[in-house]
């Protein structure tokens, strides 16, 4: 069974920072690239990070390029997400998932219907 547990979220004021992790279980984590998503509130859910499965292979969004930092240790089983310079516009609640590799790169379309609950982050003005 496919399990993903979000952690890591919280309230900060804009300029801040968080750190994110991401534990999978339920599948064989090195063989997935993995997918940092958001949905905030009224809006539907969109990707803004992936990282490939091996070579560290990363994409950012052009909404957190330069500030949030993706990572993975595969001998955990864990992706993390460092986040710089929140800002207001970054409240939301962020998921990780399992997504699918083209020509080596990962990308924003998830491989499995489950997701986690979910961390919420809150950035304040």
């Amino acid at each position: 069974e496919v399990q993903l547990v979000e952690s890591g979220g919280g309230l900060v004021e804009a300029g801040g920072s968080l750190r994110l992790s991401c534990a999978a279980s339920g599948f064989t984590f090195d063989e997935y690239a993995i997918g940092w998503f958001r949905q905030a509130p009224g809006k539907e859910r969109e990707g803004i990070s992936c990282i490939s499965r091996s070579d560290g292979t990363t994409y950012y969004d052009d909404s957190v390029k330069a500030r949030f930092t993706i990572s993975r240790d595969n001998a955990k089983n864990k992706v993390y997400l460092q986040m710089n310079s929140l800002k207001p516009e970054d409240t939301a609640v962020y998921f990780c998932q399992a997504v699918t590799t083209l020509r080596s790169q990962c990308t924003l379309y998830y491989e499995f219907d489950t997701w986690g609950q979910g961390t919420q982050v809150t950035v304040s003005s």
